[in-house]
């Protein structure tokens, strides 16, 4: 869109000119509009599980922005060559399963054929006009709060090349089913300064977008959550051309100050990842307790916002 002109209303609060994770439009001085969308191909082989996935991910935007989904488009791009009318079916009824879980009307949708497999939502919610969560808006001495644990690039490349066997209650795909939406309510009570949630930039992507001119995040690596096996897949060599690339694109923004092993799982392209709060330290650890009991066990305090540094990033 570089270089390409297109209007802007006055009551367009978040545009994609930044780096939000969905775009925020004023209705009133109590409604604002909040819209994004997203689909993936498959990552799993259940196609009922994959829709699941797509859909929690799209939902996530929503979430992330403290907003509230309400309405939901279909976006199918169906490979009739290898994919069934039934498993299209039970794709769509896994989006949909989901949506009912978030309490999101389904409004329509559209479909076109396509040579690969691609299933995901457009989605519409509301928030407060003076209660949007920004990515960019963390301030020095915040603590960062990770609501879900790293490594669903790592497994779904895994699970495509037979490494791991399939199973529904993997930590990593109960994981990826599993809604932002319990996250973002709880983060609610809480005094959130920025939020965004983690997808396909990995950790130290959606965290160099975090960090303005006067910030950088220092980052407790052992504090932060892995999922069960990642390591060990590293150690195989199995890591997504994704997840390269994110190192290869963002290495020149980070300081290590250790050796640290299986460092790339930082990088990893997530795919319906947890939610990355930033917010007072005296908050910090009761807000990882609430999550815990909202049923997010591995949401952990994993660093700080600094005074800006050499490096956006600094891991210690």
């Amino acid at each position: 869109m570089a270089g390409i002109e297109t209007y802007r209303s006055d009551a367009l609060m978040v545009g994609f000119d930044g780096s939000d994770d969905a775009g925020v439009f004023a209705l009133s001085e109590e409604i604002a509009l909040v819209e994004s969308v997203d689909f993936i191909t498959p990552i799993v082989e259940d196609p009922f599980v994959y829709g699941q996935i797509a859909s929690a991910n799209a939902l996530s935007d929503i979430f992330a922005m403290g907003g509230v989904p309400k309405t939901a488009m279909n976006l199918l791009m169906w490979d009739k060559e290898h994919i069934s009318q039934e498993m299209v079916r039970e794709i769509l009824r896994g989006g949909s399963e989901r949506l009912e879980e978030a309490k999101v009307s389904l409004v329509g949708g559209h479909s076109v054929n396509d040579l690969e497999q691609k299933y995901g939502l457009s989605v519409s919610g509301v928030v407060h006009p003076q209660k949007i969560w920004r990515n960019c808006s963390g301030q020095i001495g915040d603590a960062l709060v990770l609501s879900k644990p790293l490594g669903s690039g790592i497994l779904a490349s895994a699970l495509k090349g037979n490494k791991v066997k399939f199973d529904k209650d993997l930590e990593g795909v109960v994981s990826m089913v599993m809604l932002n939406q319990k996250a973002s309510e709880v983060a609610r009570g809480f005094e959130i300064h920025a939020c965004t949630d983690v997808t396909g930039f990995g950790l130290i992507g959606h965290l160099r977008e975090m960090c303005s001119e006067d910030k950088s995040a220092m980052i407790e690596v052992e504090r932060v959550p892995l999922m069960a096996g990642v390591l060990e897949l590293i150690a195989m060599g199995i890591v997504p051309n994704g997840s390269l690339q994110n190192h290869r694109y963002l290495e020149s923004s980070v300081q290590c100050e250790k050796e640290i092993a299986g460092q790339i799982a930082l990088f990893d392209a997530q795919t319906s990842g947890g939610l990355l709060f930033a917010l007072p330290k005296r908050q910090a650890d009761g807000l990882v307790d609430a999550l815990k009991r909202a049923g997010y066990a591995r949401s952990a305090v994993i660093g700080e916002f600094v005074a800006k540094r050499e490096k956006t990033i600094i891991l210690g």
